[in-house]
C-alpha cells in the first residue's frame, strides 16, 4: 500500500513539475508579445511592467530547476522519467533564455527617440515576432499533449525566421546608407530584429527537446540550425 501511494505521489510530482512548466512558458509568450508591442508603440509603461515578469519568469527558473534536481536525486527515476526531467531542465533554460530576449526588448521601448516616427517601420520586424510567438505557442502545445508531430513544422519555421531577419537587416542597412540621421533607429530595430530572431532559435531547441523526451531520439545535430550560445 505504501509502495502505491509513493509511486502516485511521485506521478503527482512529475504532473505538477510539468503544470509548472506549461505556465512558465505561457508567461514567457506572454512577455515576448507584450515586449514586441511595447517597442511597437513606444510604450515605456507597458515596458516598465515587464520588468517585473523578468524577475518572476527567473524565480520560476529556479524553483523548476530546484524541483528537477530533487525528484533526480530523492526518486532515482528510470530511463524515461529521467529523460523528462533532464529534458524539462533543458526546457526551462530555452524559457529563461527567450524571457531574456523579450526583456532585452522592452528596454529597448524604454528609449525615447522622436526620430522613430521618421524611419519607415519595417514590417518583416513585426511579422518575425509573429512567427517566433507562434512558434512558442505551438512547442508548448506539443509539450502539454506529448505530440512531437508538429516539431518538424518548427524547424522549418525557424528558416523562415532566419530569412526574415536577413531580410530586416539588409533593410535597415539600406535605410541607415541613404539617410545617415536614421542610424540610432535603424541600429534599435536591429537589435530587436535579432532578440527576435534567437527567440526562435530557443524554441527550435525547445521542439528538439519535446522529441527527445517523448521519443527518446537526440535530434540536436541532425538537421540545419542555428542554436544560440
Amino acid at each position: 500500500m505504501n509502495h502505491l501511494h509513493s509511486s502516485k505521489s511521485y506521478q503527482e510530482e512529475l504532473e505538477n513539475l510539468r503544470t509548472s512548466i506549461l505556465k512558465m512558458g505561457g508567461k514567457v509568450e506572454a512577455q515576448f508579445r507584450q515586449a514586441v508591442l511595447a517597442y511597437s508603440e513606444g510604450n515605456a509603461a507597458l515596458a516598465e511592467q515587464l520588468m517585473t515578469i523578468e524577475r518572476e519568469v527567473n524565480q520560476e527558473h529556479l524553483e523548476i530547476d530546484h524541483a528537477c534536481t530533487e525528484i533526480i536525486a530523492l526518486r532515482q527515476p528510470a530511463a524515461g522519467d529521467l529523460r523528462m526531467l533532464l529534458g524539462c531542465i533543458r526546457t526551462i533554460s530555452d524559457l529563461e533564455r527567450i524571457g531574456d530576449e523579450a526583456s532585452k526588448i522592452a528596454k529597448m521601448a524604454l528609449k525615447s527617440d522622436k526620430n522613430r516616427a521618421k524611419l519607415t517601420r519595417v514590417h518583416s520586424i513585426y511579422q518575425s515576432a509573429d512567427l517566433a510567438a507562434s512558434m512558442l505557442r505551438q512547442v508548448l502545445d506539443g509539450f502539454a499533449r506529448k505530440d512531437t508531430t508538429q516539431m518538424a513544422a518548427i524547424f522549418t519555421a525557424d528558416l523562415e525566421l532566419d530569412s526574415h531577419y536577413q531580410a530586416s537587416m539588409r533593410q535597415l542597412i539600406t535605410f541607415m546608407m541613404e539617410d545617415p540621421r536614421t542610424i540610432g533607429v535603424a541600429l534599435d530595430d536591429l537589435w530587436v530584429a535579432k532578440a527576435i530572431e534567437r527567440v526562435g532559435d530557443h524554441a527550435e531547441n525547445v521542439a528538439e527537446t519535446v522529441i527527445y523526451i517523448f521519443e527518446g531520439e537526440d535530434v540536436r545535430y541532425s538537421h540545419h540550425t542555428s542554436n544560440p550560445d
